[in-house]
């Protein structure tokens, strides 16, 4: 049964909307702080706060769309001759759309503190660099770990999707990958490897969050079309 654009869309705008939520949710709101004495979750917490959320999605919608939910992955798929150019457009512009709904509702719950909530520099789980984020990495660094990181993960994807792999296995092997991504990137950038992951949060925060937003456009989109290339190379004919 051939499943509709228009459903594929809305599969992708929700994935999308729960990874933010999930995601950028748990590193903002039980993060670091700590809360009814209760610790913040830390890195491992949100490492596994964005890779869980690839899992149950993954089972929720990988039949629909294949639950890109992140426009390199999008891209590389349709590098590979995977999607249609069509149906890529619209599973990106759902993905920007669920991405800044995610984004939105996170912003909201936050204005809604009692003591009052002011958006600091990287708000909302933005990604960045530089002075004053994370660790202060340089762009070099930043751009170096953001592609690398993407083509592994986009290496994963296509050996577990492909003949070679373990199709029921793969939303496990997926999200158990970006949980490692982010146990590395999380004092480097933030992590993104996800274009809209990274264009919700900065659109609110604006600022020095949005000026920064092109490498999370430009670094995953390289790293992903290294691996859709070199995987195209690999995967078996026939």
């Amino acid at each position: 049964m051939e499943i509709k654009t228009s459903t594929k869309f809305v599969a992708e705008l929700v994935g999308t909307f729960g990874l933010v939520l999930f995601g950028c949710g748990a590193a903002v709101v039980a993060g670091t702080d700590t809360l009814a004495g209760l610790s913040g979750l830390g890195l491992l917490g949100i490492s596994f706060a964005f890779g869980l959320a690839v899992v149950v999605f993954a089972y929720a919608i990988g039949g629909i769309s294949g639950c890109h939910i992140n426009p390199a992955i999008t891209i590389a798929m349709l590098v590979n001759g995977k999607i249609s150019v069509m149906d890529a457009i619209v599973y990106i512009i759902a993905q920007l759309i669920g991405a800044l709904l995610g984004a939105f509702v996170l912003q909201q719950v936050l204005s809604g503190q009692l003591a009052g909530f002011t958006a600091g520099d990287w708000a909302y789980g933005s990604n960045g660099w530089g002075a004053g984020y994370q660790n202060e990495y340089g762009t070099s660094a930043a751009f170096l770990v953001e592609a690398v990181l993407t083509f592994l993960f986009l290496f994963v994807i296509f050996g577990v999707t492909s003949k070679w792999g373990n199709g029921n296995m793969a939303g496990l092997a997926i999200g158990l990958t970006l949980v490692l991504i982010h146990l590395v990137a999380i004092p480097i950038t933030g992590t993104s490897v996800n274009p809209a992951r990274s264009f919700g949060p900065a659109l609110l925060a604006g600022g020095v969050a949005l000026s920064q937003l092109w490498l999370f456009i430009v670094a995953p989109i390289v790293g992903a079309v290294v691996a859709a290339v070199v995987w195209r190379i690999l995967e078996p004919k026939g």
